[in-house]
């Protein structure tokens, strides 16, 4: 089978940008184009169509290829859970969880298994594999246990582009240093250099690029300009660089930045609108009076439900709430602000039970088997009748008691979709609580739901009547392809694979 193998210098070097230019890029050019990552490490999971978990980034890569995200597409997933553990995800289902030093003995032979057989598949379906590695290649310690670099590129015999972020410094050292460790085998899988980030003038690099090409013989096939906040990264060391500064700033929306954080890809829609500040506030942080307050989904939610209260957001939460101010939680978020959380089996750590924030009526408990599928629900808020597509990702299962208010004798909440067991909102709309990841790629209830803001602040309402976040997903998929495109010259790559 084809593929191209993509490997960096260090993480976060842009592996994961440049494998979804490339997709995107050779799809354009006629090629049945899929992604493949075999072992990817990250919270930020996307759940396909037939209820398999993979890394954000690997859908992400699907879409660009213009495919539907597959299992097959990311075989081995680690969700690490903080206490030097990780839940493994195999081909898509939860497997068990493990600490590093057991996860290659126990998940090293099936892992491997779990690769060739996805390879195989997607090489039967696929003219071109693109695919990509993690961290570094040349991690000594690391190197007899490879299950995402050299050794799948040695499996496909992919010519390989090795990628460096030059805003780091010491870029010449790195590219260097890599080859110089790597086996004789390996290095001359390496058909061409990516220079990364680069802010500046070319020409000033290019006595640079001239020494690198003579010194390893690899040609220099791109030289990438730096890009803002162009792609959504894996981990939640990027949410480190979001600042949260929109021009316009009208509407202010905290997400509590939990240190077990999952799946804020959720909120990549609403830092794409104009009118709205994403800031992400730390435990220790002060939370100010926001527009709106948004705990998000957590990998051990009852460890960061107790954080919160150790650090005093868990306080500052609730009297932000009882001044009138609007909060949304989702899936672990949305469990965190319930009267108790339970975990009878420990599947997160330590049995118990817990105290929530109590801002719902809801009880959950923390269950073994994890809930993971695709939903499309009709909402009842904030406007009744839409459509809402999502899916949901969690380990528990959750009661939420509707019950007359004792003054009223109305229900104090209600349903927030067709499916009862997918959220609530209280009567006044500033309580809102959901297990749906992917609500706000809803473009009309992600409007009518700021639509509420703004009414507060005495802003004209935003239309509502708007496309989906896909559509602006595409659109940044084509700038990610025309922007990287121009600077690539990918001839050597694609005569190298013509030769095969």
């Amino acid at each position: 089978m084809k593929a191209i193998m993509v490997v960096g210098t260090t993480s976060h070097a842009g592996k994961s940008l440049l494998c979804t230019a490339l997709c995107r890029i050779l799809s354009r050019r006629g090629w049945r184009v899929a992604p493949f990552k075999g072992q990817n490490m990250a919270l930020n999971a996307y759940v396909t169509a037939s209820g398999g978990e993979i890394g954000h980034a690997q859908a992400v890569q699907a879409w660009a290829a213009g495919i539907a995200p597959r299992v097959e597409m990311n075989p081995i997933l680690l969700k690490p859970q903080g206490d030097m553990t990780s839940q493994v995800i195999l081909k898509g289902r939860a497997a068990g969880k493990v600490g590093a030093a057991d996860y290659y003995e126990q998940f090293f032979e099936p892992g491997w298994q779990a690769i060739e057989e996805s390879l195989q598949r997607l090489g039967e379906e696929f003219d071109l594999l693109i695919c990509e590695g993690a961290g570094s290649p040349a991690e000594i310690n690391l190197r007899h246990r490879d299950l995402t670099n050299m050794r799948v590129a040695k499996y496909l015999n992919a010519p390989t582009l090795l990628v460096v972020d030059i805003d780091r410094g010491g870029a010449f050292a790195h590219v260097v240093g890599t080859l110089e460790l790597l086996e004789p085998d390996e290095r001359a899988l390496v058909k061409g250099i990516v220079i990364n980030k680069f802010r500046g003038q070319r020409s000033l690099l290019q006595s640079g690029i001239d020494w690198l090409q003579e010194r390893t013989g690899i040609p220099v096939i791109g030289v990438v300009p730096y890009f803002e906040n162009s792609f959504p990264a894996e981990d939640s060391l990027s949410l480190l660089d979001r600042k949260g500064e929109n021009a316009a700033n009208e509407i202010t929306i905290a997400v509590i930045r939990l240190p077990r954080i999952s799946n804020f890809t959720d909120f990549d829609p609403l830092e794409s609108e104009p009118s709205v500040t994403v800031r992400y506030v730390g435990l220790r942080d002060s939370l100010g009076y926001p527009d709106a307050v948004i705990l998000p989904g957590s990998k051990t939610t009852i460890a960061d439900l107790v954080a919160m209260q150790r650090t005093g957001m868990a306080e500052a939460i609730q009297n932000y709430v009882a001044a009138g101010g609007t909060i949304l939680g989702i899936c672990g978020g949305y469990q965190m602000m319930g009267k108790v959380l339970a975990d009878p089996e420990g599947v997160e750590g330590q049995e118990g039970r817990y105290r929530g924030l109590g801002l719902f009526p809801l009880k959950t408990v923390i269950t073994g088997q994890k809930v993971a599928r695709q939903r499309l629900v009709t909402s009842n808020s904030p406007q009744a009748g839409l459509p809402v597509a999502g899916y949901e990702l969690h380990q528990g299962r959750s009661h939420l008691a509707i019950e007359p208010d004792p003054e009223t004798g109305k229900p104090q909440f209600q349903t927030l979709f067709d499916d009862s067991n997918l959220g609530a909102v209280d009567v006044t709309q500033s309580i809102w609580g959901t297990y749906l990841h992917g609500i706000f790629d809803n473009g009309p209830w992600r409007r009518a739901w700021l639509n509420r803001l703004r009414q507060q602040r005495g802003l004209k309402s935003l239309p509502t009547g708007i496309s989906n976040y896909r559509e602006q997903r595409e659109t940044m998929l084509d700038s990610i392809a025309e922007a990287i495109g121009k600077h690539l010259d990918l001839t050597p790559i694609l005569n190298h694979l013509d030769s095969k």
